[in-house]
This record gives C-alpha cells, sequence and structure tokens, in this order.
C-alpha cells in the first residue's frame, strides 16, 4: 500500500509541476539565455513588387487638363481606398493610362517609380510620379489572433505586427513562430523562436507586404494553467482524486 501511495503521490508532484507556465518560458527579448538560440544581423532590403501586386500611381505636372484626364485622382479628395490600382501582369509589366507594357516586377519602389515617370516624361515633360502599393498588408492566424492588418509603416517590426492582432497568447508556441514569405525564388517559411533579443534587426524582424504570420499552439498548454484559481482548482481535484484512490486501496 506504501508503494501505492508515493507512485500516486509522485504522478501528483510531476502534475502540479508541470501545469505551471514558467516566466522564463513566456519572456520576449531575453539576454544571456544559453538555452535560446542566437540570431545575426541582417541588412533591412527594401520591399520588391511583385507578380499580383496592385500598384497605384499619382500624376503631378503643371498641365492641369493633361493631370485630370491620365491621373483623375490625383485631383480628387477621396481615399487611397478608392483610388484605382492596376495589377502586376505574369510577365512582369503594368499598363496605365496612355502607356502600357512598364516593367515593374522585381523592382523596388523607388526603381519602379523612376521607370513609371521616364515613360510619363515622353509624353508630359514636367512630368512627376508618386507610386504605392495598394495591397500593402499581412496577415495573422494562429494562436495569436487572426485577420489581416495594414502595413503602416516602412519597416514593421514583428512585435508590432503581433501587437495589431491582439499579442501572443500564453498557450502560443514562442519556439515556433512562422513567417510565409513569397520572394522571387518561391515560397519561404522563415522559422524562428521569439523569444531572445538577438531577434532585433535579424531576417526575422521586419514584416514585408504579404506575409503571413503563423503562430502554432504549443502542445503542452493543455496540460497549463494560466491562474492562481485555475492552480487551486487543479489541486483540490488532485487532492480529491488522491484521497479517493487511497480509500479505495485499504
Amino acid at each position: 500500500m506504501k508503494n501505492k501511495t508515493h507512485i500516486v503521490v509522485l504522478l501528483l508532484s510531476l502534475f502540479l509541476l508541470s501545469s505551471c507556465y514558467n516566466y522564463k518560458s513566456l519572456r520576449l527579448l531575453q539576454e544571456n539565455n544559453k538555452k535560446l538560440p542566437t540570431y545575426e544581423n541582417s541588412a533591412y532590403t527594401n520591399y520588391r513588387i511583385q507578380v499580383n501586386d496592385e500598384v497605384i500611381y499619382r500624376l503631378i505636372t503643371s498641365d492641369e487638363t493633361i493631370s485630370k484626364i491620365i491621373s483623375p485622382q490625383a485631383s480628387s479628395s477621396s481615399s487611397s481606398q478608392n483610388q484605382i490600382s492596376y495589377r502586376v501582369y505574369p510577365d512582369s509589366t503594368i499598363d496605365l493610362p496612355f502607356i502600357s507594357h512598364i516593367p515593374v516586377a522585381g523592382l523596388t519602389l523607388s526603381e519602379a517609380t523612376k521607370v513609371v515617370e521616364k515613360r510619363f516624361k515622353d509624353l508630359i515633360p514636367d512630368a512627376v510620379v508618386k507610386l504605392s502599393l495598394s495591397n500593402k498588408t499581412f496577415t495573422i492566424f494562429g494562436d495569436a489572433g487572426s485577420g489581416i492588418f495594414p502595413i503602416y509603416k516602412e519597416k514593421l517590426s514583428i512585435f508590432q505586427a503581433l501587437s495589431m492582432s491582439g499579442d501572443l497568447n500564453e498557450t502560443s508556441d514562442r519556439k515556433h513562430v512562422r513567417i510565409i514569405r513569397d520572394t522571387d525564388k518561391g515560397t519561404q517559411i522563415l522559422d524562428f523562436d521569439i523569444r531572445p533579443k538577438s531577434i532585433i534587426d535579424s531576417k526575422y524582424y521586419y514584416i514585408y507586404p504579404n506575409d503571413i504570420i503563423y503562430v502554432q499552439r504549443n502542445y503542452s498548454s493543455f496540460y497549463k494553467v494560466n491562474s492562481y484559481t485555475a492552480l487551486l482548482g487543479v489541486i483540490t481535484f488532485s487532492l480529491s482524486l488522491l484521497f479517493s484512490v487511497l480509500n479505495y486501496t485499504k
């Protein structure tokens, strides 16, 4: 009987120890933790336009008549959501009013702006062009909320992106956060641990247009409790179970 009691007590102790969240396993921006990976710094690179991206342009010229004909949205007070966007075709080009087959895929917005502006200057010598993306968004799903969110600035960090969806849950697997990213070399999956401080300025730190962020649920979260009230409930249930087993074995 004593052996059975010892076994039950041991199992109960292991269960209670495994039922509490460890602060160190959840904390972000950790330093000097040898159990965590160390990521190298990676220079930020500007986003390059891809096939199926939606481009918005604005033409500025001293000739108001031409401006209204070629770029009516430039003189409109409507928001950018109501502006006309132009899709990048599979052949890497876009068609704009009065000019067509402009190669832009693979270029940064700055580079593409110069290409488009040069084509317009053939028609309008004083043309100035402003180019931007209509589909400048990213997607989050999994154990950190879900939704499609705008990239409101050029360098949006992974922490800012996650905060827009409501942040990580205690049940989120911080060891395996994934970013699914389309590149000119195909779809890339970046798998990383979000807890070390070295993630700052690494290749995992910045979010680009069309990125998909996936946070899976920690498989061990089923056995975890996240409050003292819940832990007390577990202890009460476990003690009741223990006494029931002890009474049964007598």
